[in-house]
């Protein structure tokens, strides 16, 4: 779908978003946008998944689509300026910026780039999303990479931050086996549906992170009709790779990690083949209450 810049119809009642101009198209690379409820896990999700599909042999971009900009470090083992750091230093004259101002490779060939955001309260990080995207298209970055994975700020769903939607093909959800992550997951799911009224993105499915069962994300899925992608176990070896500023490919062997490894790449695998699109019909705030309540 090609549209005018400023001619679509609105993304979903209520939407103020403009379109996107059909120049910041990414063409040529399958784009994945992983959202999720804050600290559920989202960034560790990304970047071994990143490392999962350099393993394959594809030219992977992870960009980080969080004021924090910690979304890359435990590819690149450090925390790197973000996109808007370093346009604010020229005064926004992109052209005098060089790649490596913004952009550094990660673990196994990953490349790198943080997007950042406003400080809170003071500007939209649908703005910063888009410059990211258009300063990578002025260096010709975008050309030569087979995998984009945005990895987006959790628990907002605001218009700024569902702007990687309006690049990416499939849309991943990141959630744990508990009420918050799941109701969180829900109106995640209802964002994903409104975007791809007017784009490309269609809803992948859920990876259920962080948790020693499925139960609860299997029957809210089954109810709503989302898929399961795949499941992290809570490892602490995933917690400790964190702190060693590492990607789980990179930390001592054992079953468990061999394991969670596996899981990465067979998730790569099926990313890569392409996954049919998920028709999700979220509930109403109330219902999913009374869904997962307890009696």
């Amino acid at each position: 779908m090609t549209l005018d810049a400023g001619t679509a119809p609105p993304d979903g009642e209520g939407s103020v978003q403009v379109a996107l101009d059909p120049r910041d198209e990414i063409k040529g690379a399958k784009v994945f946008a992983v959202y999720g409820k804050g600290g559920i896990g989202k960034s560790t999700t990304s970047s071994n998944l990143s490392a999962a599909f350099s393993k394959l042999g594809h030219r992977v971009l992870q960009i980080g689509c969080d004021p924090k900009h910690d979304s890359t470090f435990t590819l690149t083992k450090k925390m790197m300026p973000t996109v808007i750091d370093v346009l604010e230093q020229v005064d926004f004259h992109a052209e005098e910026l060089r790649t490596d101002d913004f952009m550094f490779e990660g673990y196994n060939g990953v490349m790198c780039v943080e997007a950042g955001g406003p400080p809170a309260g003071t500007g939209c990080g649908g703005y910063v999303v888009g410059q990211t995207v258009k300063l990578l298209k002025q260096h010709h970055l975008l050309e030569d990479t087979d995998v984009v994975i945005f990895d987006v700020l959790g628990d907002v769903v605001c218009g700024g931050f569902a702007a990687p939607l309006q690049h990416a093909d499939n849309a991943i959800v990141v959630a744990a086996n508990d009420f918050d992550s799941i109701f969180a997951m829900n109106r995640i799911v209802a964002a994903i549906n409104a975007k791809a009224k007017n784009y490309n993105v269609r809803l992948g499915g859920v990876v259920a992170n962080r948790s020693a069962a499925t139960d609860e994300i299997d029957r809210f899925s089954d109810a709503i009709g989302m898929r399961r992608l795949a499941h992290f176990k809570d490892l602490d070896a995933i917690r400790r790779s964190r702190l060693k500023k590492c990607t789980l490919f990179e930390m001592e062997d054992s079953p468990e990690v061999e394991e969670a490894r596996e899981e990465y790449m067979q998730l790569a695998r099926s990313l890569w083949k392409g996954i049919d699109p998920v028709d999700a019909n979220p509930m109403k705030d109330r219902d999913i209450f009374d869904f997962l309540g307890f009696e």
